[in-house]
């Protein structure tokens, strides 16, 4: 792609802020480097994925790649068989835990994007959990290793933990013995170049047994290391060595496991890389509301509603830009500063983006070409190094260009032949275009001559086009206006800014007739064409909203003979029901009846009296169970009846609530249901009795509801015994329980482990915590742990 082009269509501007969305150094660096491609396939394939991660981005939300770290150079170190250090083994691990989070992300249920364009991405990643737990369980960060990494360093700390002790109870017998007193500086222990020592004045040096290893600037201070503690000091140090060589034996360790997964490791970086480049490109499509354009390769460009990216998104107006059909070359034409070269520059840019496979800040359904290559000459081009005048600069610029373009080419040129004389300018113009249109290439044009107005209206596959412009407010509209030359509006913008009558009359003068003629018929077709336009945009909009009110009406009918079939179906069921029972009491009755008619008698007439008073009660019952029924309200049905403070049934939503304001003209009232407040028309509700209410309740919610509001998701234990931090705990797990709090995290330091121990005892006999565990690498280590309630 022409590199000319790119710097003046400002495309370098574009990939700078696509960089900001990339979350890894590398990531960035891919995409710095990218360029549009001339292929039809890779652009699809470009524009696909960015339109996957950007679905995925509004569905699921953005993903992270940060703590991202390239780890190429590690991977060489590891295949030389070299071992890598701390940090490097952790810069893995980091790498690991992006791999199973990105991996995560991926695999979801939903349909329609599980297997996308990026599926195969996230099946691919290997997150290598035991290699990530293995690394971070040995390094806690780049300059501590745990002491659980091996069973050696464990007890060769303890041991130097137990030396220590043992030196630091030997010194402080020193200093507190009666006859050093006058002998030291200070009751105080030091170390000097590893070692432990005392400070002693100077002139008791000779009486101190003891090895000398720094005095003070003022040399009235020796630092001696006593005699009595030179063999412990030596077993520290070669404790130290022991300690360093172990370490640097699991460094070694964890290295070999580490090389024998390089490929996945390398693998996995590729993938990362490729997918934070992804979804940059999908996050700088959501910032700008971008659309992916749907590419061809006939040279036909249509994009709708484009808005540069780089002007302010408030105050850009959109322009309707097309060409390659109807007409493949467009000359714009009207007065400076109207938008002529940024509706230039946004054709060109889009092109540039749409074939980078980013999407285009455009209305859905534009369209764009795949062009070869895109030529640009825009802006001044004076070369004070070169002695090239303006004109001068911008011909040797053309004149490489008609060299070089394709009939799959777009040029685009800004006053083309300007700065030259204006007969001989525009004629030269006319001959430039007419080659570059006779060789089928599409070009994009604009220029102040009235001659290359005249040269579009008279050429097949030529179009005028302008740039509209507001005569009253003497400003532009920015709109772009195809089919129509435009006016440079010089005579009217002087007579509004105070230029004498007299003047612009005689400058009227000086115009040919014919040219006159001509312009006011532009000024006409001009006007024309906006008001027709104006009118086309509210035609659509009123059938729009007759389009959404069609759809209303149909969901409200579908809705009510939806709700209609349930009911008919349940009068159905309810009316068999009856009958059933009806018709199984009938056919009782009359075998009793047949029964007793056998056997006449006192008592057989009277069951038969009794059986027909239990018959006329369940008739009564089923006559009220067929009667259609209208719920009566309970109160009275007017506004004036509701007050503020009432408590009240908000029959439509089945809650009790309470008034908060009078009734408006339309009979609505502010309801307040616990949380909820809402608007409620007044023949949706009834009064309550005040008796009835149950306030019960409320302390207890009201009391919830304070917790949650001011119950933090973490306590912070550091400094504390273990009795009173178990004191503390106890209490604030109660309060987030409380609250509604489905996880906290406690803050207790690595420090000895002690109070971490303590605490862990004590969370393993609750019954109400579910699991605890520490917190993942980077969010806390060993030094907090997570705990889940039940």
């Amino acid at each position: 792609m022409n590199q000319r082009a790119l710097s003046i269509l400002e495309y370098d501007k574009i990939i700078s802020r696509l960089e900001t969305f990339a979350s890894s150094p590398m990531g960035k660096k891919k995409c710095a480097a990218l360029l549009p491609s001339a292929d039809y396939e890779e652009i699809l394939h470009a524009q696909e994925e960015t339109r996957d991660a950007l679905s995925r981005v509004y569905k699921n939300g953005p993903l992270s790649f940060q703590g991202l770290a390239d780890i190429r150079p590690h991977l060489r170190l590891l295949e030389i068989e070299s071992a890598l250090t701390a940090g490097e083994l952790l810069d893995i691990a980091r790498l690991l835990a992006v791999t199973a989070q990105v991996k995560e992300y991926g695999e979801t249920e939903d349909e329609d994007i599980s297997f996308d364009s990026l599926h195969p991405y996230f099946d691919m990643l290997e997150p290598l959990e035991f290699l990530h737990r293995r690394i971070t369980s040995c390094i806690l960060s780049a300059d501590e290793i745990s002491d659980d990494a091996s069973a050696a360093l464990r007890d060769i700390r303890k041991e130097i933990k137990q030396t220590n002790i043992a030196i630091h109870n030997k010194l402080a017998s020193i200093i507190n013995a009666q006859n050093n007193r006058t002998v030291l500086q200070d009751a105080l222990i030091t170390m000097r170049n590893g070692r432990y020592c005392v400070p002693v004045k100077a002139e008791y040096k000779n009486s101190f047994k003891g090895m000398i290893h720094d005095q003070s600037a003022s040399g009235s201070t020796l630092f001696i290391e006593p005699m009595a503690v030179v063999q412990l000091n030596n077993k520290i140090k070669e404790l130290d060595i022991q300690e360093q060589v172990e370490i640097e034996k699991i460094l070694q360790q964890l290295s070999s496991q580490a090389a024998g997964c390089t490929r996945d490791l390398q693998e996995n970086q590729d993938i990362l890389t490729k997918l934070d480049f992804i979804f940059a490109k999908a996050k700088f499509a959501k910032s700008y509301q971008g659309s992916e354009p749907l590419f061809n390769t006939d040279g036909i460009l249509d994009i709708k509603q484009a808005r540069h990216p780089l002007l302010d998104p408030t105050k850009v107006v959109p322009v309707h830009i097309y060409i390659g059909e109807e007409f493949q070359m467009l000359l714009l034409t009207g007065p400076n500063t109207g938008g002529k070269t940024v509706s230039l520059k946004t054709a060109g840019l889009f092109q540039l983006m749409g074939q980078a496979g980013l999407h285009i800040p455009a209305f859905e359904g534009s369209r764009l070409a795949v062009f070869s290559d895109i030529f640009a000459d825009i802006g001044d081009e004076q070369s004070i190094e070169m002695n090239l005048s303006t004109f001068s600069s911008h011909m040797t610029n053309i004149i490489g260009i008609l060299k070089e373009a394709q009939p799959d080419s777009l040029v685009l040129l800004d006053e083309l032949c300007g700065g030259t004389d204006p007969t001989e300018g525009a004629a030269l113009a006319i001959s430039i275009l007419d080659d570059l249109h006779t060789a089928g290439i599409r070009t994009i044009a604009t220029t102040h001559y009235s001659e290359l107005k005249m040269y579009a209206m008279e050429t097949d596959g030529v179009e005028n086009g302008c740039c509209e412009f507001d005569l009253e407010t003497l400003s532009p509209t920015y709109r772009l206006l195809i089919g129509i030359p435009g006016k440079s509006n010089a005579f009217a913008i002087s007579r509004r800014l105070g230029l004498p009558e007299y003047i612009i009359d005689q400058a009227h003068s000086q115009i040919d007739a014919t040219a006159i003629d001509f312009e006011t018929m532009l000024s006409e077709l001009e006007k024309n064409k906006a008001e027709i336009e104006r009118e086309q945009a509210e035609l659509y909009q009123t059938r729009q909203e007759i389009e959404s009110l069609k759809n209303q009406l149909k969901e409200r009918q579908d809705d009510i003979k939806e709700k209609r079939a349930e009911l008919l179906r349940q009068a159905r069921e309810e009316a068999h029901n009856i009958l059933t029972e009806a018709k199984e009491v009938a056919d009782a009755s009359i075998k009793k009846y047949n029964a007793w008619a056998k056997h006449p008698g006192q008592d057989n007439t009277k069951k038969m009296e009794a059986q027909r008073s239990n018959l006329r009660g369940r008739m009564s019952k089923l006559e009220k169970q067929l009667a259609y029924k209208t719920k009566k309200a309970k109160n009275v049905r007017s506004p004036e009846d509701f007050k503020v403070g009432d408590a009240v049934f908000v029959t439509t939503l089945s809650l009790k609530g309470t008034v908060q304001s009078a009734a408006n003209k339309n009979g609505d009232l502010v309801i307040q249901m616990g949380f909820l407040s809402s608007t409620v028309n007044y023949k949706n509700l009834e009064l309550l009795d005040k008796e009835k209410e149950k306030p019960q309740d409320k302390p207890k919610d009201r009391y919830s509801i304070n917790k949650a509001a001011t119950i933090s998701p973490e306590i912070n234990l550091l400094g504390h015994t273990v009795d009173e931090a178990v004191a503390k705990l106890e209490k604030y797990l109660d309060d987030a329980m409380i609250a509604g709090l489905s996880s906290v995290r406690v803050v207790h330091g690595k420090g000895t482990g002690a109070l971490r121990k303590g605490i862990h005892e004590y969370l393993r006999r609750q019954k109400f915590v579910k699991s605890y565990q520490l917190a993942e690498f980077g969010e806390g280590d060993a030094g907090v742990t997570v705990v889940t309630f039940r």
